[in-house]
């Protein structure tokens, strides 16, 4: 089972008996039993069939939609798990409660510690890097982690981690092809920022995908604070995931030249920069590995 990702601008997405299929100027690109898709992920523009759209929903697959560049536009999923307690212990456990507390500590020490092992990884690696001063700051912020006693106290924790992680971004970028300066989006204005965007996109489908399985709100969460429209528990979620999975694989995608500056388009006015339609089935692909799902591109 795996995700199906549409990257193919105006394709028409239809099914035939049990089997999804992908057309494209009448030519069939992908044809697939529906029996292995678990969630289907359209990046830029498609039709679907409304056959589609009931199927999906009778299997519980999610249909996410994203912009050809990543940026996350919409779900259609099914009717989440009629289980209410689950949601109802959800709710009552929101603010500074001990529960909320608790999980927010292992949000956090998750996300610092896997950016940590990570610089720690890259510069055994790289016997040129020297990336100490950054590591001892994540520390610093680890260590006061499991007796910090408020959700404010543990984001602060959480950004100075992350200011140390992304303060020496550049230097795990090994082309010069390449450079990292700050975190930046809506739009990315450069390569880097650009995939780790887009991946962080294709992970929260992902994630998000999970936790409607499972009957939670991903709508209320505990590190992410309460937003119109912000899915705050997929994105607390997703936060000791993104270097394990993202970060790693636009690291692998840069230095070893599997992507160059040639498979990148940025737009005149806006200065957004996105991936080529071969580039973006190349990430896909170093994604699905990473992440060790069994998905079909195209």
């Amino acid at each position: 089972m795996g995700t199906v990702y549409i990257t193919q601008e105006d394709a028409f997405i239809g099914k035939t008996d049990e089997r999804l299929h992908v057309k494209f100027e009448k030519k069939t690109i992908l044809d697939v039993p529906l029996i292995k898709v678990d969630g289907v992920v359209v990046l830029g523009r498609a039709t679907i069939s409304p056959a589609v759209i009931s199927e999906l929903l009778e299997r519980h697959i999610p249909l996410t939609f994203l912009t050809e560049n990543g940026r996350y536009l919409g779900r259609l999923e099914p009717e989440v798990t009629k289980n209410i307690f689950v949601r109802k212990a959800q709710w009552q456990a929101v603010g500074e409660s001990t529960q909320a507390i608790h999980i927010v500590r292992a949000f956090v020490r998750g996300k610092l510690k896997n950016y940590r092992n990570l610089l720690i990884r890259r510069q055994r690696e790289c016997s040129d890097l020297n990336l100490s001063e950054n590591i001892a700051r994540l520390e610093q912020a680890i260590v006061p982690i499991d007796t910090t006693e408020n959700i404010s106290s543990l984001c602060g924790l959480e950004g100075a981690g992350s200011a140390a992680y992304f303060g020496c971004f550049n230097q795990l970028i090994r082309t010069p092809e390449f450079t990292f300066h700050k975190r930046n989006r809506r739009p990315p204005t450069d390569p880097v920022n650009s995939l780790l965007s887009f991946g962080y996109s294709l992970l929260r489908h992902d994630i998000q995908g999970a936790i409607n399985i499972v009957g939670f709100d991903p709508y209320i969460g505990y590190l992410h604070s309460d937003r119109y429209g912000r899915p705050s528990l997929a994105l607390d979620l997703m936060e000791e995931f993104r270097p394990l999975v993202v970060d790693a694989v636009v690291l692998t995608a840069l230095n070893k030249g599997i992507l160059t500056p040639a498979d990148f388009t940025a737009e005149p006015l806006s200065g957004a920069v996105s991936l080529l339609p071969e580039g973006r089935k190349t990430f896909l692909r170093l994604y699905t590995q990473k992440s060790n799902l069994n998905s079909s591109i195209r």
